[in-house]
């Protein structure tokens, strides 16, 4: 599958169909931190995505 990250803005490849809390983990990301996106949707930690898919991967930014 084809992950979108953000911060810095990079593309990485990662084997799947794997559970979105999986492909987090394998990138060393927080799952707390961030916003996984499949086309125009979030997604949950225990969403699957498949090898063929792309998925963004945006941080969480509060404030006021």
């Amino acid at each position: 599958m084809k992950i979108l990250l953000h911060h810095p803005p990079r593309e990485v490849a990662v084997a799947g169909p794997k559970k979105v809390c999986q492909v987090l983990r394998e990138l060393e990301i927080l799952p707390d931190t961030v916003l996984v996106i499949r086309g125009d949707a979030l997604i949950a930690d225990d969403d699957v995505v498949g090898d063929d898919e792309t998925v963004e991967v945006r941080p969480v930014i509060s404030g006021g």
